[in-house]
């Protein structure tokens, strides 16, 4: 169906391009058949980078998002362009940014593992992160946090998806860390992220493969937003 569009990065975090062809080219965005592209969802903002036209003819993606239809994804040209449908395109994303964006989501899912409380929030970047934490009156070290963090990191530990059905995920509610979000159902599977012995949880997010390519990190900030939110705040050491 036109406008519905092959998800690569779901299947394979580190395709950083593909060959696509133009299903619908318009004011609100283009589509494709097929991308490598991921869109603004689940605190991880959508990618950017650019289309490579068979002349050589470049069009610059500043961000790419859900469309209304299921499994559509539209990407959000910089400038107007005379793209039409049937046209064949080299879809090209900005892989520094992308991978910075990887290992900051999967640190913030050691994080949840590191503060097992029930997220109320959180934002991934490509410099850093946030949970938000329903931890009412906690007193939080950041020196500690970020110990054990980096302590997992060390481990280099696999990180890789499986799915379930929605029935199973339903039988474990106790799945689902995020109080704001939840994951979508209806679809007859849920995709799950696993970090063996560590945490597991339903996500839709690109990841690194092991917790090793993270790098360092440490926690910037701490601070009280509400009567019972605790925002951690996450950057990278290194980078």
């Amino acid at each position: 169906m036109a406008g519905v569009t092959d998800e690569i990065f779901r299947q394979d975090s580190y395709a950083r391009s593909c060959t696509a062809t133009v299903t619908i080219a318009d004011a609100s965005g283009i589509r494709l058949d097929r991308t490598v592209f991921y869109p603004t969802g689940g605190g991880q903002p959508g990618d950017v980078g650019r289309l490579v036209r068979a002349d050589g003819r470049i069009v610059t993606i500043r961000d790419t998002v859900k469309g209304t239809a299921p499994g559509e994804i539209v990407h959000l040209p910089l400038e107007s362009t005379d793209l039409g449908p049937g046209e064949m395109v080299t879809a090209e994303i900005d892989w520094s940014r992308r991978h910075k964006l990887m290992r900051m989501h999967t640190c913030l899912h050691l994080l949840s593992a590191v503060l097992p409380y029930p997220v109320t929030g959180g934002q991934v970047a490509a410099d850093k992160g946030r949970l938000d934490f329903d931890i009412p009156e906690a007193t939080l070290d950041k020196d500690a946090i970020g110990a054990e963090l980096n302590a997992l990191v060390a481990e280099d530990l696999p990180v890789a998806p499986r799915w379930i059905s929605d029935e199973e995920l339903a039988a474990k509610p106790e799945l689902v860390k995020t109080m704001s979000v939840k994951p979508p159902s209806g679809q007859g599977r849920v995709r799950l992220i696993e970090i063996p012995g560590r945490d597991l949880q339903p996500c839709g997010g690109t990841h690194v493969a092991r917790t090793g390519e993270i790098g360092r990190v440490q926690v910037v900030k701490i601070e009280k937003k509400g009567r019972i939110n605790r925002r951690v705040v996450v950057a990278f050491a290194e980078d």
